[in-house]
């Protein structure tokens, strides 16, 4: 009974974590206006360093990073490799639809990759260099976080991890994708632009 209760517990205060937009709170206190009302409508980094700029962009990518290795941390401590598991995918789902911001959130990109940390360290080094030589070459950082999730799930198989850990890397990859649905159907059609940072506001 007490681990059911740290689980649901562990999934309600991840989920909040997760619903905490770094972008939302950075542009509309320190900008004084919404991210999601300009470019793609996103809450995340990449849409935040196109409208405001990469200082922007980073420092929502630093946050949002932090929220998944909170939250994998804790669930860790208290369950863990299930907890990193159900704490990770918790925050990502808050994340994506966030309560605190009528679930209208990122795409969970910068909260996966703390996922593929929590994982194993060369989980993260695989799906960053990813995303690095995907983005580079494309020119969109779309098709980078789509390949980079896609790493994730390889990843797991090729390092072997628990299934737990296995499991994150099936359910965190399908929701990053699911939630880059529209880039990849403008990626088929050639109408995905390419990415370009704003001067910094």
């Amino acid at each position: 009974m007490m681990l059911l209760w740290k689980g649901l517990l562990l999934a309600a205060g991840s989920y909040l974590l997760g619903s905490v937009s770094a972008s939302i709170l950075i542009s509309r206190t320190m900008l004084g206006s919404d991210v999601r009302e300009y470019g793609s409508g996103n809450a995340g980094a990449t849409n935040m360093a196109r409208t405001f700029g990469m200082a922007s962009g980073l420092l929502t990518l630093l946050f949002d990073f932090c929220k998944g290795l909170i939250a994998t941390y804790i669930g860790a401590r208290l369950l863990g490799d299930t907890g990193v598991l159900i704490g990770g995918i918790a925050c990502l789902i808050g994340h994506c639809f966030p309560v605190f911001y009528r679930f209208k959130g990122g795409k969970g990109i910068s909260v996966g990759a703390a996922l593929g940390l929590a994982v194993h360290w060369k989980a993260l080094a695989i799906i960053l260099s990813v995303f690095l030589i995907v983005a580079l070459l494309s020119k969109k950082v779309s098709a980078g976080s789509i390949c980079a999730a896609a790493a994730l799930f390889v990843s797991g198989i090729l390092l072997h991890v628990s299934a737990p850990k296995m499991a994150v890397c099936v359910l965190a990859p399908l929701l990053v994708i699911w939630q880059h649905r529209g880039n990849i159907r403008r990626l088929l059609n050639g109408t995905e632009p390419d990415f370009k940072a704003a001067k910094n506001k």
